[in-house]
């Protein structure tokens, strides 16, 4: 079986990710990190600061040139936005304009749905100084607000980028949230975690452990409920068996 890693272009449609006049390179090369690395490759940038194209941020985007090589370069929003479906503007500001005001989780949910129905969407991202203007935000469907410090909201631009990259990635795979990475093991059965307890519950109750003696049943349910609720494998098992057998050896020495 090969180890190669697998193409990580996009297997579909995906949303474009809409830089709104932005201020640094980096920041642009930044973004463009962030999306590649959870699969986007659509980026559209609308009237940069410094001009396009930006050597900083061809720098910054080690890896993901590509996707600048590609951008579409606009002059407004309204010319960026004007082949969407559905638009999304990312800002920390109440803007007091009546929208749908999303979590990053319910936009990417709603973007993978919108996408699945054919349909073009888009998310526009505000310059690094003030974030959008509400001139930008009337051309979008609905915010999105990030629940962050309300002392601290400002985000960095590739860091805002990357924080709904990853909810659209999070949306589109099948990733469990939580694996156990088994290092050249497997999980004991429950025999062996049987035999494990009988091992200890004899040499504990040679060594007089289980004392005084109306309490010792008590004791010895308590040791074996304390073996059933552990995750052992059976490499933890043999290491287990192998503590008491050298502690007896260590005994019988002395």
């Amino acid at each position: 079986m090969s180890n190669a890693p697998t193409d990580p272009r996009p297997t579909g449609p995906t949303p474009a990710i809409i830089l709104v006049r932005p201020q640094m390179g980096e920041n642009i090369g930044g973004a463009a990190r962030a999306m590649w690395n959870f699969g986007l490759d659509r980026m559209r940038i609308i009237a940069p600061r410094d001009g396009w194209p930006n050597q900083k941020a061809v720098a910054m985007a080690s890896g993901a040139g590509r996707l600048l090589d590609e951008a579409g370069l606009f002059d407004t929003v309204r010319e960026a936005v004007a082949d969407c479906d559905f638009v999304f503007a990312t800002t920390a500001r109440m803007r007091g304009i009546t929208k749908p005001v999303m979590t990053p989780e319910r936009a990417m949910e709603h973007a993978r749905a919108l996408v699945g129905e054919g349909k073009k969407v888009g998310v526009m991202f505000g310059p690094e100084r003030a974030g959008l203007e509400n001139e930008d935000v009337v051309e979008a469907n609905a915010i999105v607000t990030v629940p962050v410090n309300p002392l601290f909201a400002s985000l960095n631009l590739a860091q805002a980028v990357l924080l709904m990259s990853y909810e659209w990635g999070r949306q589109t795979t099948d990733t469990p949230p939580e694996v156990m990475e088994m290092a050249k093991t497997e999980w004991a059965g429950h025999v062996e975690v049987e035999k494990l307890g009988d091992h200890y519950e004899d040499m504990m109750d040679q060594a007089g452990f289980f004392f005084p003696e109306h309490k010792a049943e008590n004791m010895k349910l308590n040791l074996r409920n304390l073996w059933s609720r552990m995750p052992l494998t059976r490499a933890d098992v043999q290491m287990l068996h192998g503590v008491m057998r050298q502690m007896k050896r260590w005994k019988e020495r002395g």
